[in-house]
């Protein structure tokens, strides 16, 4: 007897959905887990900051336009994982709020995550619902983040 079409749509829908979760999870975990480490430490700043640095605002939404100095949309291997990042999009909120927001080729979900900063100068440090820390830099109208060794550069 043949199987009807709803069975095996129901069986394609269930074997995507186990092989989305698991080429999202990767990606997540780059996201949410970059300061996960115990041993996480943000270095003591050494130089004096200019005035200038102080003055920059760094609230806004910055378009993620490269990530290891590949042009958006662009295919990165990370932990043996390989994915495809088509676009990605930080805000950075005046009350002490930020996100992360990716979309990957062929998923019809994004990843969205989000987090506290502290501002010293050019510099945020975030931190993570559910996760650790990670520092980034404003100058201009770029932020720049070093999330578990993948650089990522946003630009307004």
């Amino acid at each position: 007897m043949k199987p009807k079409q709803s069975e095996l749509n129901g069986k394609r829908r269930q074997t995507t959905r186990h092989l989305l979760q698991l080429c999202l999870l990767p990606l997540f975990m780059v996201l949410v887990c970059a300061g996960c480490k115990q041993d996480a430490k943000v270095a003591a700043e050494t130089k004096t900051v200019a005035a200038t640095a102080h003055d920059i605002n760094p609230v806004g939404t910055y378009p993620l336009v490269t990530v290891d100095g590949n042009k958006m949309p662009c295919t990165v291997q990370h932990e043996g994982h390989t994915m495809t990042i088509k676009s990605g999009t930080f805000i950075i909120n005046a009350d002490g709020t930020c996100s992360s927001k990716m979309s990957l080729e062929g998923r019809d979900a994004a990843i969205e995550v989000k987090a506290t900063y502290t501002r010293e100068g050019p510099k945020l440090t975030m931190k993570w619902q559910g996760a650790g820390m990670t520092v980034g830099t404003v100058e201009g109208d770029t932020f720049t983040m070093n999330n578990e060794g993948m650089v990522l550069t946003y630009r307004k």
